[in-house]
């Protein structure tokens, strides 16, 4: 994989995925630029620097990205929260990276979310799967956030010709957990490709991928993954007899694909059956 010829910008570095990716991608050589408004808990890499602030400072945002070519945003709220907690890091603060990318020209590598699209139902037997034109069904503030970056990525490739990856991070944990994982799992591994991928691709556009490893049971269907070159190389199969019988045992969380997120503050019964509730639009 090639080293890019400018700095990579990381937000959200202080998380577990954005520590993550800043000690892969520093071990392979690349200049990083990392920012949060947490301060970065491990010894900073040979060739990245970091500064601390809030995404809604898009002053900062503008000095830190000038001279970069691309910026893995992962930055912002990573869990459902109250709206009010969601509109500023997620809304405001996509706001500013797209307009440091813009004046930049860099690529925005975007961490989106599965919760964009959490309440379409889990497919059964031969029923299809989603692929990445289908319909945006939030299942939150936080994946209302989400589906939101991925349009604001859209307009600013239309309107500027700004690149913009979008990752529909489906579950990015050390290890596979409970039965849904199963369908969602992607490994820290593949993410990383994943990143590197989109970050060194010659040419991505708007793109859209499901980001998940290589799960016989996946939920998820095309996407543009071959425009950057990436496949999935690790699986969560391997841990079904272990994870099959775990679920939760609520049946809103069971039927849809955004999982526990679905079922946070749900109300929707009224007058309906439980069946009806479900199936209708």
């Amino acid at each position: 994989m090639s080293i890019p010829s400018k700095p990579v910008m990381i937000t959200g570095a202080s998380g577990a995925l954005g520590r993550l990716l800043t000690r892969e991608l520093s071990a392979a050589g690349w200049t990083l630029r990392l920012t949060d408004i947490a301060p970065f808990p491990d010894p900073l890499p040979e060739k990245a620097s970091f500064l601390r602030y809030d995404l809604a400072d898009g002053v900062a945002v503008m000095r830190q990205a000038e001279g970069v070519g691309a910026i893995l945003h992962f930055g912002g709220c990573s869990v459902e929260q109250p709206f009010e907690a969601v509109i500023g890091p997620n809304l405001r603060g996509l706001y500013h990276i797209y307009e440091a990318a813009r004046r930049e020209k860099a690529r925005v590598i975007f961490a989106s979310s599965n919760h964009s699209i959490g309440f379409h139902k889990r497919p059964e037997g031969n029923e299809a799967k989603l692929d990445y034109d289908c319909a945006f069904r939030p299942d939150g503030y936080y994946g209302l956030s989400k589906a939101y970056g991925e349009l604001m990525g859209r307009m600013y490739w239309d309107k500027h010709g700004i690149e913009n990856v979008n990752l529909r991070i489906g579950s990015c944990f050390p290890k596979v957990v409970n039965r849904r994982m199963l369908s969602t799992w992607l490994s820290y591994p593949d993410l990383v490709r994943l990143c590197q991928a989109a970050v060194t691709a010659p040419r991505a556009g708007h793109a859209v991928i499901w980001a998940c490893s290589n799960n016989a049971a996946t939920y998820w269907g095309k996407d543009h993954r071959e425009r950057i070159g990436w496949q999935p190389q690790d699986s969560a199969d391997g841990a079904r007899p272990e994870v099959e019988g775990i679920v939760s045992g609520d049946p809103v969380e069971e039927r849809y694909q955004g999982g526990s997120y679905t079922s946070i503050e749900y109300s929707r019964q009224g007058g309906f059956s439980a069946k009806d509730a479900f199936d209708l639009d």
